[in-house]
């Protein structure tokens, strides 16, 4: 039996070796591929990867290995790009071959690979080309999309006014708010703030954000294959959106019952609309199915970001006074107190808007991007990189470059300012991304940030509910977006 035990670990060992040779023979075959650390079998370079600050382990490797490296989340290849020259050189000059969507499994589980986020080829050019022409058509409609936004800024600073002050955690409010611009757009009307299904539907979201930051969450990415099998935060997340669906799919055929083809309501009308005209055409891309994801797409993505940037950004504001009232000197030299903040003011409000570009600047809420693919074999400065390799160009290389924002890691509205006061246009301000998949809803957002932040502060001051030498601003780090720690605030009327 001893004997039988001994051969047994010998085995074990001369497999372990094979294997660790096969990996770098088959890594010494593509010399001109990306360097990086080698990968062990089936875990990839888990054990130079800290899958709870997957950012700045990523910075560590690019100090080793140069602003182009190769690492494997378990089996997955995965080629990084370090830094601003090599993210615009890929994303705007090489914009073509960079313009693959990278779907790592978490987010191919949660998304199917049918909306206009994770889609590619055909499916994503169509569907991204009909989402931009009909969202613009709605915007320029009887109620254009900024006196949405300036209306729900109304509802919400009344809402904040109701709360007399008492202090509060305001993420549900800028949630809602937020959430009713897209909901407008794609579903036809705004939801009242006390609707239970919409209640329903933004505490799916945010526990989303909050189950994000688990480990097993982290691990989906490298294990896949064992992690659907366990139970654990990562199963909450995926039936969190299920129900998501479920509820856009209601909302469809809904529209379907009621829809008049010569009077479309809403973005949902529209595409039924296509869908009718494609009706013979065996191989289109518009149906139920691709509707339903662009619509969770469109959901998700104007919901969650601005409203988390919104939500950091007011956090920030409490530990920085002087700020807000250089902010709110400008509102009262510009706009006043009586009239509604309106995108025209910003090129009249360069101190707002400089603070507006750093709160995003400084969160940095998505530092791997969302992931891309080379859509064919790609030769990239010296390297060669297969077609269909997944690529992050780190955003988080771009944001907290040193060199245009020295001491990136302290929140600095003059990171935007010219030495007269004016603002400063940067190159390295990607927060959307940048090239052929830059963020569909950019000028939304823009509108949005602008609107909303100038509307709160011209009718209220920030009050923390500890020092302000006690506020922590950094961000809780995870994979997929960085969050703002929870906190309280009273706003005080002006």
């Amino acid at each position: 039996m001893e004997l039988l035990g001994m051969t047994t670990i010998f085995l074990l060992v001369c497999v372990a070796c094979l294997l660790l040779f096969a990996t770098w023979r088959s890594m010494s075959r593509k010399e001109k591929e990306p360097p990086g650390p080698i990968p062990l079998p089936i875990v990839g370079s888990i054990l130079q990867l800290n899958p709870w600050n997957l950012p700045e382990s990523l910075r560590m490797l690019s100090m080793k290995y140069g602003p182009v490296f190769t690492i494997y989340l378990g089996q997955q290849k995965v080629v990084v790009l370090y830094g601003y020259d090599v993210v615009k050189e890929a994303l705007i000059d090489q914009a073509d071959e960079f313009s693959g969507r990278g779907v790592l499994p978490l987010i191919k589980k949660l998304f199917k690979g049918t909306g206009i986020v994770t889609s590619n080829g055909e499916t994503w050019k169509q569907l991204r080309r009909f989402a931009l022409t009909t969202l613009r058509d709605f915007g320029m409609g009887k109620k254009s999309i900024e006196e949405r936004i300036q209306e729900e800024a109304r509802f919400l600073v009344e809402r904040i006014r109701n709360t007399h002050e008492r202090p509060f955690n305001p993420g549900n409010f800028l949630i809602h708010a937020v959430s009713n611009i897209i909901c407008s757009i794609v579903f036809g009307d705004r939801f009242d703030y006390e609707d239970k299904k919409f209640l329903t539907l933004i505490e799916l979201l945010e526990q989303n954000n909050r189950l994000q930051n688990s480990i097993q969450t982290q691990l989906y990415n490298f294990f896949p294959t064992v992690m659907e099998y366990l139970p654990g935060p990562h199963q909450k997340m995926i039936k969190n959106i299920e129900a998501v669906d479920q509820f856009t799919l209601e909302i469809i055929a809904e529209h379907q019952a009621t829809l008049d083809p010569s009077c479309p309501r809403d973005f949902i009308d529209a595409f039924l609309n296509k869908m009718e005209q494609e009706k013979g055409n065996g191989h289109s891309e518009f149906t139920v199915e691709t509707l339903s994801r662009t619509t969770l797409d469109l959901f998700l993505a104007g919901t969650g970001t601005t409203s988390i940037t919104l939500r950091h950004g007011l956090l920030i504001l409490q530990k920085y006074p002087e700020i807000v009232e250089k902010i709110q000197k400008e509102i009262d030299c510009v706009i006043g107190r009586e009239r509604s903040p309106c995108m025209a003011d910003r090129s009249q409000m360069p101190y707002t808007d400089a603070v507006v570009h750093e709160i995003q600047r400084f969160i940095d809420f998505l530092p791997l991007n969302v992931p891309h693919t080379v859509i064919k074999d790609t030769k990239f400065r010296n390297y060669f990189i297969p077609k269909d390799t997944i690529i992050f160009p780190m955003l988080c290389s771009v944001l907290h470059d040193s060199k245009e924002f020295p001491n990136p890691k302290k929140f600095d509205p003059g990171h935007f300012l010219n030495t007269n006061g004016t603002f400063k246009k940067s190159d390295h301000f990607m927060p959307f991304s940048a090239g052929k998949r830059i963020c569909a809803g950019e000028g939304l957002a823009r509108m949005e940030l602008f609107i909303f932040l100038t509307s709160i502060l011209q009718n209220f001051t920030l009050k923390p509910v500890v020092d302000r030498k006690d506020i922590d601003i950094t961000p809780l780090v995870s994979t997929l977006a960085n969050m703002p720690r929870p906190y309280e605030v009273s706003f005080l009327p002006r």
